[in-house]
């Protein structure tokens, strides 16, 4: 099977877009619900505005030129096509980095780090903190290939993705980077030892606090594992659903466009660091943006199935074991699963940087930026010259 890389120019053809818009103009809304804040889910005036702004001003071609700026690529790993943007910096001593996105984000998640992260020079930032950015789509998101048999879980995404890295020719110093699923993906690939890896940054941290830490946890501590309780009661029923009965999911993320929207709207108003109001911390077009990543290559049943097949993962056992790659760590205030640095120093051996931002959640790099790219920059500073394994 072939291993070249080739343009992968994103076009979508009229009709598809003129289809959309037929459907967005024949909606059957659902009655506005019993209670007037969001805790049965998006409430309906927020997704009318949402609905009115993408029927009326929202531009789908110019994300798509925007895309295509941006190297958007393709290659066969594995059987299985992954789609990707490959940002190369103008900086000659730039480092590889592979930026990877969770659910419901995209590769438009990391946007507005692209310039400060690949061009700092540009961005106020120092030229020795440049890097060459690799963002894929995951398998079943995006523009990435649907898996037709099971198995592209977390483990399985990680090795394409090496082998991505490989293949683009970073063989050794280069760096990951994630949260959400990409923390999850950057995780293993720091358990594998990836070839050339050399260090990773989460900006979220899957764990679960041991019956010591909880009994000896500090109030901030405290509020950590409240917040986590919180998440595990109040938002994580699409987790569940996705990691169940993903399929009994799928025909209505497939079959409309509103309910698809609604679907990934909740989970940004629940996680971002907005008290329930995304628009206020990301653009609204941002939010249709990331919609549309979806609803186009018709993504949302098969980036459902990806909880499926990690919840298959997880109940066979992952690995555990600290971490002893040089690694960084950025905790947002709203991000709803959080660790304290002495939490962390027991999961990674060599924690090179810790730090706390002033604001944002689980889109850390929608959300706040940039502060996002200071800490990837400060993180992986203290990690360039480190031998590769």
């Amino acid at each position: 099977m072939s291993t070249a890389i080739t343009p992968f120019p994103i076009h979508i053809s009229q009709a598809s877009l003129d289809g959309l818009q037929e459907r967005l103009d024949r909606i059957r809304w659902p009655d506005p619900g019993t209670v007037q804040d969001g805790s049965q889910g998006p409430r309906h005036e927020r997704i009318e505005a949402l609905v009115a702004a993408w029927r009326g001003e929202y531009d789908w071609r110019r994300t798509e030129a925007m895309l295509n700026a941006w190297g958007s690529s393709r290659t066969i790993v594995d059987g299985l096509g992954i789609q990707f943007l490959h940002i190369r910096s103008p900086e000659a001593g730039a480092a590889p980095l592979l930026l990877t996105h969770g659910w419901p984000g995209s590769i438009l998640e990391f946007r507005d780090v692209i310039g400060p992260l690949s061009d700092p020079r540009r961005h106020g930032g120092a030229p020795s903190d440049a890097f060459h950015l690799v963002i894929p789509s995951l398998p079943g998101f995006g523009f990435s290939d649907k898996p037709a048999e099971p198995g592209w879980g977390v483990g399985r995404t990680a090795r394409a993705f090496a082998e991505l890295m490989q293949r683009l020719g970073y063989g050794a110093g280069w760096f990951a980077q994630g949260g959400d699923w990409g923390a999850a993906i950057t995780t293993a690939l720091a358990h594998m030892r990836a070839p050339g890896l050399a260090g990773i940054h989460l900006n979220m941290v899957m764990f679960s606090a041991t019956e010591e830490e909880i009994g000896n946890a500090t109030p901030a501590e405290r509020r950590m594992l409240d917040d986590a309780e919180r998440y595990n009661r109040e938002f994580s029923g699409y987790m569940k659903l996705q990691c169940t009965r993903p399929q009994s999911l799928a025909f209505a993320l497939a079959d409309s466009p509103v309910g698809l929207a609604s679907w990934i709207y909740a989970l940004f108003q629940d996680v971002t660091d907005s008290s329930g109001h995304p628009e206020s911390v990301i653009a609204l077009d941002h939010l249709i943006d990331d919609i549309m990543l979806y609803w186009l290559p018709n993504a949302g049943p098969s980036s459902a199935r990806f909880y499926w097949e990690a919840a298959q993962e997880m109940a066979k056992g992952m690995p555990s074991s600290p971490i002893a790659l040089p690694a960084g760590i950025s905790m947002f205030p709203g991000e709803q699963v959080r660790l304290s640095r002495r939490w962390a120093e027991k999961r990674f051996e060599d924690l090179r940087f810790f730090e706390e931002a002033d604001r944002g959640g689980h889109f850390a790099a929608m959300e706040n930026p940039s502060v996002f790219a200071a800490h990837v920059r400060s993180a992986f500073r203290t990690m360039r010259g480190q031998p590769a394994v």
